[in-house]
């Protein structure tokens, strides 16, 4: 249920209204905006009689929301959410780029790296420790990889995006990492959401392969419903019948979920097609539907990269790519 009351109602009166809808045993949130104050109500609103709501003086409207999802809502939050991490920003005018390899090789690689993606647009320098590989084995250790990140984060100021697991990942690298980032295989990895939602830092939920949006949005609702309202989504491509690419790239993803919810909504074009040929006209594709972001894989040297090379894109091709976004991205008055 979302109860929005007159502009002007005095914050005395608006607190009232607070205790005596939690008197009935519904969670209330708050959406206070420049010229509107909404109530966002969860729980059982059976209790609630909307014939006396509405009789408040200071109530303009009240609404049921049907859909399951409430905190991820737009009804609940008209404007949409702006992510402030350091001073990089995700969501509103912002389009956010995060850059990086997701295969740490060594300290020389992802120093060099991360100091081009930088000096070409970067926000968000990308980096994992822990991820789900088709094959489980890896060059360097789990500890290396994490002395080789922090130094990179240290050298750039940029702040850090990694992927994790579970909840000792999230607590083992909570120190130095800025964004967590849950993967696909793990949208519905409830207890994991719940960890993430706890650790109060921003998420980025990438939709499973085969998730619809109400799915995709439900996940999204666990993280927040643990009182962590920085989450973000991430188109990273479906499964379908195709099999030419690594997934289906769902640009209709993106007016779709802003349509449905608040929450900032980015693109993976690297894991999306599986194909360095196509992260390029995938990444204009999501600039010009108004993605609030895209996460990009790039290596120094993709032909002789010991994971995901066939996805990678050079760094000249990604300061190359960036220009021409920024070009793009202020058809949706977005700026990099």
């Amino acid at each position: 249920m979302i109860i929005t009351l007159k502009p002007g109602t005095p914050a005395t009166e608006i607190e009232k209204m607070k205790n005596r809808l939690e008197e009935l045993g519904v969670a209330v949130n708050i959406i206070q905006g420049t010229s509107y104050c909404v109530f966002g109500l969860v729980g059982d609103t059976t209790k609630i009689d909307p014939s006396v709501i509405q009789a408040d003086r200071n109530v303009e409207s009240l609404l049921r929301v049907q859909d399951p999802f409430k905190l991820a809502n737009r009804l609940f939050h008209p404007e949409d959410t702006e992510i402030l991490v350091n001073e990089s920003k995700i969501g509103k005018d912002t389009m956010a780029i995060i850059a990086g390899t997701c295969s740490i090789e060594s300290e020389e690689q992802i120093l060099i790296l991360s100091k081009q993606v930088k000096e070409m647009g970067a926000s968000f320098l990308r980096g994992d420790v822990f991820k789900p590989r088709s094959l489980p084995y890896r060059t360097i250790s789990e500890e290396e990889v994490i002395d080789i990140l922090k130094l990179a984060k240290h050298n750039t100021g940029l702040p850090l995006v990694t992927e994790v697991m579970s909840a000792r990942n999230i607590e083992e690298t909570s120190q130095y990492a800025d964004v967590f980032t849950i993967g696909s295989r793990n949208m519905q990895n409830f207890e994991l959401l719940k960890e993430a939602g706890k650790s109060g830092k921003p998420v980025i939920l990438k939709r499973g392969q085969s998730s619809t949006f109400q799915e995709f949005l439900m996940a999204a609702e666990y993280i927040m419903a643990e009182g962590n309202n920085n989450v973000i989504l991430c188109e990273r491509g479906i499964r379908t019948f195709e099999t030419s690419t690594r997934s289906t790239f769902d640009v209709s993803s993106i007016p779709a979920l802003k349509k449905m919810s608040h929450l900032p909504v980015i693109v993976d074009p690297s894991h999306a097609s599986g194909a360095w040929w196509m992260v390029e006209p995938l990444s204009k594709a999501a600039a010009a539907a108004g993605a609030d972001g895209l996460m990009i894989e790039v290596h120094n040297d993709p032909s002789n990269a010991k994971c995901d090379g066939e996805h990678s894109i050079r760094p000249e091709t990604f300061g190359t790519l960036i220009k021409s976004l920024k070009e793009i991205a202020k058809i949706n008055n977005k700026y990099i």
